[in-house]
């Protein structure tokens, strides 16, 4: 069976892959945020180590059979090693909590004038969840 592709134009993402999205998780995993791969995760190949089409742009990909991903690119070392992680927003937000970001900044996120748009609130978890890395 032929994956459908994502179509940019008229589905609704399940959560963000924009550039900045991706750079920001890329950061996460050089301050090695720990990561263990599982179903439900999305990940982007950004060195192209997956020889299968992403049905996502910019080859990011969704692991509901982590079985395909080992015979794919080999053990689950190699998959940590070679795809970068991106958290969704209850990942992000598990992870953030797990590494000591308080909850005033955890609320912080949603207040202030301007109410975040679509994406920004994400990129503001994975920041906060950044500067709790590079702490500690």
């Amino acid at each position: 069976m032929k994956p459908t592709p994502f179509n940019a134009e008229s589905d609704l993402p399940p959560t963000p892959f924009g550039r900045d999205h991706r750079e920001l998780a890329l950061r996460l995993k050089q301050a090695v945020l720990a990561w263990k791969p599982h179903v439900g995760c999305f990940v982007w190949d950004r060195e192209g180590s997956i020889p299968a089409d992403s049905p996502f742009p910019d080859r990011v990909y969704f692991i509901l059979n982590l079985g395909h991903f080992l015979r794919l690119v080999g053990t689950a070392e190699r998959v940590r090693e070679r795809l970068v992680w991106l958290p969704t927003w209850h990942q992000a937000r598990l992870a953030a909590e797990k590494h000591g970001v308080d909850e005033k900044s955890l609320g912080d996120i949603c207040t202030g004038e301007r109410k975040p748009g679509p994406g920004e609130e994400l990129l503001r978890l994975y920041e906060l969840l950044l500067a709790a890395l590079e702490k500690s």
